[in-house]
């Protein structure tokens, strides 16, 4: 389960930036959205959602961006680029994309994370000099690098560096390590590299490669982070595909039914030509009695085809408590099919995994407090001045005095008289005027 993201220099977010999963404190009403794991004793409430509102450019989907990218270099182990770039979001590979444009000298690039995963609070930092902004021949650095178990640090790598507490991580440890610590400690040391994680790398192979694989599973399994989702395009794999044949995947193509198709089934098919499965269409044809099996994008909407590609993603999520996190989740998507899919999150009989939805909108249809608790509303403006970002929720306005938001206030009108920021007021009227005006005098 998600608790927090941290960034710093990264885009539009210059300063530090705190996108949190904590339950804010005194906030009543949608109890059922909290999720409640405890911790050494103490009870963490989580949120199991969030949206996103703000302008065009105002920087959603950066922070999308950057758990993305956060995600690629944690499970890459370094900070040098990526050869593979097949992610739509480039500065996960290309990381002189990443610091803030506006910055003229190199200022650090942070990222943190905090996450509960096995019954323990993971917190993983990592401080990186990336130089300045499309400096691709900067000789990069890992400034700083921690680990944190509940509340204790395991490593911390900055101008001084030390191995600590390892006895919260002791069923993970190698059994050579209790024997010989402090030498693994100073091979540890002289290990170090300065484009290279820890974490991943040293950390791994030293200390514990079973408690690393449980931080990166995490990030592999449960942190799904769908970068602009418009290009997102799922195939399926199987252990052994026979040539033409069609696999329908009976959950799926109950959701796609309910949703709505244009074909009898949907399904996926492997070619001799590509080993990736490739969603397609089945009708049944009356003339020769023989199943048609043609491509979806032929006739299912757009709208249908994204949703059956995100629906595996909302199963994965709801049977492993994932966290998904997705950049405009209800692009092309009926607001009936979306509402359907945030009350499954919210639902405490069905959410038993406590998996995790969080997404960028602009519709407003997601501003209610009935569907929504205040610190799961959030708001990203940028400043027109300094160009740079800034991330609150709604919760942060509190309850009382002039600017406070109170239970059952309709969101969705205060939003749109600026109340709460983030909104920008466009008026093309001049533009046009000009336009036309310049076309009379011709």
């Amino acid at each position: 389960m998600l608790l927090e993201f941290r960034i710093k220099n990264y885009k539009s977010f210059a300063e530090e930036t705190k996108f949190s999963m904590i339950a804010a404190p005194k906030q009543s009403g949608l109890d059922y959205s909290l999720l409640k794991e405890k911790v050494k004793g103490k009870t963490i409430k989580g949120l199991c959602s969030s949206v996103i509102y703000g302008p065009n450019a105002a920087g959603k989907t950066n922070i999308i961006g950057a758990m993305d990218v956060f995600r690629a270099i944690v499970l890459r182990g370094n900070i040098r680029n990526s050869e593979e770039k097949t992610s739509p979001n480039q500065a996960s590979a290309t990381l002189e994309l990443i610091p803030n444009n506006k910055i003229s000298t190199p200022q650090p690039v942070v990222f943190s994370v905090d996450f509960l995963e096995k019954g323990l609070r993971v917190q993983y930092d990592i401080c990186i000099d990336l130089g300045i902004f499309l400096d691709d021949g900067y000789k990069r650095k890992i400034i700083s690098e921690e680990l944190v178990v509940n509340g204790y640090s395991i490593f911390s790598r900055n101008k001084d560096f030390a191995v600590d507490n390892l006895k919260v991580i002791k069923k993970y440890l190698s059994e050579s390590i209790e024997q010989n610590g402090k030498d693994a400690i100073e091979i540890a040391k002289n290990s170090l590299n300065r484009e290279e994680l820890f974490l991943t790398n040293g950390f791994k192979i030293i200390f514990s490669q079973s408690f690393v694989k449980m931080i990166t599973d995490w990030f592999t399994n449960k942190f799904m982070v769908i970068y602009r989702a418009d290009s997102m395009q799922l195939s399926r794999r199987f252990a052994d595909p026979q040539k033409e044949t069609f696999y329908i995947e009976k959950t799926t193509d109950k959701a796609a039914k309910l949703f709505g198709i244009s074909s009898n089934a949907i399904g996926y098919v492997v070619s001799d030509d590509d080993s990736k499965a490739k969603l397609s269409s089945i009708f049944k044809n009356v003339k020769d009695k023989k199943n048609a099996i043609l491509a979806a994008e032929l006739f299912e909407s757009y709208g249908t085809i994204r949703f059956i590609n995100m629906f595996p993603l909302v199963i994965r999520a709801m049977e492993t408590g994932g966290t998904l996190v997705v950049d405009e989740f209800d692009a092309s998507i009926h607001p009936m099919a979306l509402m359907s899919i945030i009350s499954v999150f919210h639902n405490d009989d069905i959410n038993i995994h406590h998996a995790q939805l969080i997404f960028n909108t602009h519709n407003p249809i997601f501003l209610n407090s009935n569907l929504f608790r205040r610190d799961e509303i959030k708001f990203v403006e940028r400043d027109d001045e300094s160009h740079n970002s800034i991330l609150y929720s709604l919760s942060d306005f509190g309850t009382t005095g002039e600017k406070g938001v109170r239970k059952h206030e309709d969101y969705m009108k205060n939003y749109f008289i600026s109340q709460y920021g983030a909104i920008k007021d466009i008026d093309f009227t001049t533009l046009f005027a000009e336009i036309l005006s310049d076309e009379g005098e011709v």
